[in-house]
């Protein structure tokens, strides 16, 4: 059997990272590692070929090898993955889907032309679709009653990507999150008991990577890192001796909640393993609309003091805010930006909150009747909410669009920036001297031309390079990496405010809907 994967493609979003990507030289930020990881656990005698659409087209004589094409997708991809169907229908392939899309709302797959929907997680899933490929079967639809056990899970077949074209790679270690936040459907999918890998797994993987040459960053792609500390810090214990064994040539970003705070010695362990950068779902600092959203984890401590404690240990801050939810009062897109500010985080995404399918919000907002039937179901940075708020939508809009562009304003950003590394805590360990690239020297005179000669930042953008260089010297490389971020949040703050300017205008010559109006109910914090 030979086997084309597919991944579709992206629109531009907050983790796309187009300008920055280009400075240095790298088409993608991050590989598609469900897809890699199909491919390790599908029979290996098949012969598999990727293409991430992100990188590069499908071409005609990959079309023409192929015995079958595989696709996998998040919300964000649906239009480029029904497009893929498609295509692959015309060269007569039989398609199968898979991933977190398909799985929360097969039909689109479905109607699209796929022939197999291989659903939930696919260490139980693909053994039964390659059974029904072997008996002859020419369609089907796979689905799990269970979670799998993810200590049998391969290492992903790194070998079979571009690697030159990523950033960074990607490895996971857990799956499922112990929190019940109304809008995630990552507890949907994956469960709210985090199940891991052991540690001996997770560094096979490095190892495959090490061994493949690849050196420079790594993200680790847990919804929640830190969901089982118990067996985080077994993991980080090992971690840390390969890294010091091969002079640490990794640098590794993950996703944690806002917990991490409260745990020191987790914290100190990250950073002695070459974590550099964490990103928190702050969400927003009204802790009504926290309560309101089950998200009680960020009501236990204060969000400002937590953050400054995470950055203090040597971890920088990346924080998503949402606005819209439910009870929410007008100004709420100020009050986010304030939080940022005072806390000194430096990149934010940013979004007005969607229903996504198949969510505990979204079955709520179902029964009460409010989901937006005119969207079209493609969800990102730059849609409209897709179900009816408690406060009018224009308004939403409107304040969504102003604090987005306060967030991304060259000098509040380099601002906050210069604030967050002047406290940040350094690693204990020092990485060994190596010979910097050119396309690294390149990038770095790009930045100082374009922020420190260029625009009005220049005053600011000399004298925090030079504090910094004086009063935390160790932090000095990545101060200045996390400045160039703002390259791609200078043009994406435009793309954002002119798509949902028009969506509005849109909106308001159909006849904008009038909010939903509840009755105030109790809250228990639990």
């Amino acid at each position: 059997m030979r086997v084309l994967l597919i991944y579709p493609l992206f629109p531009k979003t907050f983790w796309s990272y187009e300008k920055i990507l280009e400075l240095v030289d790298k088409k993608v930020l991050l590989p598609p590692l469900g897809l890699v990881t199909v491919a390790a656990i599908l029979p290996q005698e098949w012969e598999f070929k990727l293409v991430d659409r992100n990188v590069r087209s499908v071409t005609e004589a990959e079309w023409q090898w192929a015995d079958m094409v595989i696709l996998s997708a998040m919300i964000v991809q649906k239009e480029d993955l029904c497009n893929q169907i498609k295509v692959a229908k015309k060269h007569g392939k039989l398609v199968a889907v898979g991933g977190p899309y398909p799985t929360s709302v097969p039909s689109v797959a479905q109607t699209a032309g796929a022939d197999f929907l291989i659903l939930d997680e696919g260490e139980i899933t693909l053994p039964m679709f390659v059974e029904a490929v072997t008996a002859g079967k020419t369609s089907g639809v796979f689905r799990a009653t269970e979670k799998p056990d993810v200590t049998a899970t391969p290492i992903p077949r790194f070998d079979l990507l571009e690697r030159d074209a990523y950033d960074m790679m990607s490895v996971q270690f857990s799956r499922g999150c112990p929190f019940q936040c109304e809008f995630c459907d990552i507890i949907v999918l994956y469960g709210r008991k985090p199940r891991t890998k052991t540690p001996a797994q997770l560094l096979a993987e490095l190892d495959c990577l090490y061994e493949l040459g690849w050196r420079g960053g790594v993200f680790m792609v847990d919804d929640n890192f830190i969901g089982n500390k118990r067996n985080v810090k077994l993991l980080l214990a090992e971690l840390k001796q390969l890294m010091q064994a091969h002079n640490y040539p990794f640098r590794f970003d993950t996703e944690a909640s806002v917990d991490l705070a409260q745990d020191p010695e987790l914290m100190e362990l990250m950073v002695d393993c070459g974590f550099a950068a964490v990103f928190l779902g702050i969400e927003t600092p009204d802790e009504d609309s926290l309560q309101l959203t089950k998200k009680f984890q960020n009501t236990r401590n204060s969000l400002v003091e937590s953050v400054q404690a995470i950055i203090k240990a040597g971890l920088r801050p990346m924080a998503g805010f949402i606005i819209g939810f439910d009870g929410e009062k007008s100004g709420a897109g100020d009050r986010i930006v304030r939080f940022a500010e005072q806390a000194a985080i430096p990149s934010t995404t940013f979004a007005m909150l969607q229903a996504l399918p198949n969510t505990a919000l979204w079955h709520r907002l179902e029964k009460e009747g409010r989901i937006r039937k005119s969207t079209d179901g493609n969800i990102n940075q730059t849609t409209l909410m897709n179900f009816i708020p408690t406060r009018p939508l224009e308004d939403i809009g409107r304040e969504y669009i102003e604090a987005f562009c306060a967030l991304y304003d060259p000098i509040s950003y380099l601002d906050r920036t210069y604030r967050c590394f002047l406290i940040m805590g350094k690693p204990s360990w020092k990485a060994p001297a190596k010979k910097t690239e050119w396309v690294v020297i390149k990038a770095l005179l790009t930045v100082i031309w374009r922020q420190g000669i260029k625009r009005k930042t220049r005053w600011k953008f000399w004298h925090h390079l030079f504090s910094i260089l004086k009063r935390n010297p160790a932090v000095f490389e990545h101060y200045l990496s996390t400045c160039a971020h703002n390259e791609h949040f200078l043009e994406y703050r435009q793309i954002v405010q002119e798509q949902i300017e028009s969506q509005l205008e849109e909106y308001l010559a159909q006849g904008a809907e009038k909010p939903y109006v509840t009755v105030k109910a109790e809250v228990v914090k639990v």
